[in-house]
């Protein structure tokens, strides 16, 4: 699989979030930065996810995508928009209940902005408190993934209360 890149970019309240190949818990700190540094803008007009251009996501990735779309639409009444044409990423986002999140369309980006790419980062502690951060929100969106995401929930809590 090819390795997996972030790429953001803005434009005048326009935030374009673009993942190529495998996207994985390796760049979470980085991405959770990222939205946190969105959150701090007073206008935001629109959100855009680019996934057209990949292969794979992990549970991390997709949990911090949950909480970029669910601080949109709370703070700024923004639905983003996800990009994508991979059944299989479409049908992860829908058993995880995650297409509800977000307008999703099929095709390509009009304007792309001047992208920059996210450097992985190695505090291990703290891709430790996005992966669990991550999981609860995916557990919170949808109480039938708890089965799925509940040892390593524990674990992680366990982790970090020694």
């Amino acid at each position: 699989m090819d390795k997996g890149r972030i790429l953001v970019g803005e434009t005048s309240g326009n935030f374009l979030v673009k993942m190529t190949g495998d996207v994985r818990v390796t760049l979470c700190a980085s991405l959770n930065q990222y939205i946190e540094s969105v959150f701090k803008q007073q206008t935001v007009r629109s959100v855009l996810v680019d996934l057209r251009e990949t292969s794979c996501l992990d549970s991390t990735t997709l949990g911090l995508l949950a909480k970029l779309a669910l601080y949109s639409k709370g703070r700024y009444g923004v639905t983003p928009i996800l990009f994508c044409d991979d059944a299989s990423i479409l049908k992860m986002f829908e058993v995880m209940g995650l297409d509800e999140l977000f307008d999703i369309v099929p095709g390509k980006i009009v304007d792309e902005p001047n992208l920059t790419a996210l450097e992985p980062t190695a505090d291990e502690e703290q891709a430790r408190q996005h992966v669990l951060e991550a999981h609860k929100l995916l557990v919170k969106i949808n109480p039938a993934c708890q089965r799925d995401f509940f040892d390593l929930i524990r674990y992680l809590e366990e982790e970090a209360a020694r």
